[in-house]
């Protein structure tokens, strides 16, 4: 569904999974969104798709919250490696930002922080938003998957955790065994 152009001029549609898609230039890469000073102030989490179209999607505040919890939770359990909130993810199907990850010393140490990560971290945490739809969130956890992530959390917005690896949905998180599957705020 096309759009009128917005005062940005930017090119704008709404996506099958609902997503605000914006295009002004046919293809774009993760270093031109970042340098692109239209795109510094929007109040949206912004994604490539494979086309290196833009994607974006509004964050609420349960939202910001709740990858703050889960990266202080990270934080007391994990004793190494670094927490990262709004992570950017090279996969099969453009960049993805995965809300919250956690990456090993030895991940740090052969990757450095260079933007966007060519692997996934071993752990990608989404935080469902209400502009999210299943397919979406099934499509993530595929992707960061299939780059390298160990786990892959997804986190809706009432707090309550799913835990998933290569092999499917776990009963609890195997890399954090001690990480809660609902979160109280």
């Amino acid at each position: 569904k096309l759009l009128k152009p917005n005062f940005w001029g930017f090119n704008r549609e709404i996506s099958r999974a609902g997503f605000l898609v914006l295009s002004y230039h046919t293809h774009m890469i993760w270093s031109e969104v970042l340098a692109d000073k239209k795109l510094q102030d929007m109040p949206y989490k912004i994604e490539l798709n494979e086309r290196g179209k833009i994607e974006m999607s509004p964050a609420t505040n349960i939202h910001g919250l709740l990858q703050i919890e889960i990266a202080i939770l990270l934080a007391q359990l994990l004793k190494s490696g670094k927490r990262i909130s709004e992570c950017s993810i090279q996969t099969s199907k453009g960049v993805k930002v995965a809300d919250v990850t956690w990456l090993s010393d030895a991940f740090i140490a052969q990757n450095q922080f260079v933007t966007p990560f060519l692997n996934a971290p071993e752990l990608c945490v989404e935080i469902v938003s209400p502009s999210n739809s299943k397919e979406e969130i099934l499509e993530k956890i595929a992707l960061y998957l299939e780059s390298g992530a160990k786990e892959v959390w997804v986190c809706n917005l009432q707090g309550n955790l799913s835990f998933y690896d290569a092999a499917g949905k776990l009963e609890h998180s195997e890399l954090v065994p001690d990480f809660p599957e609902h979160l109280e705020f």
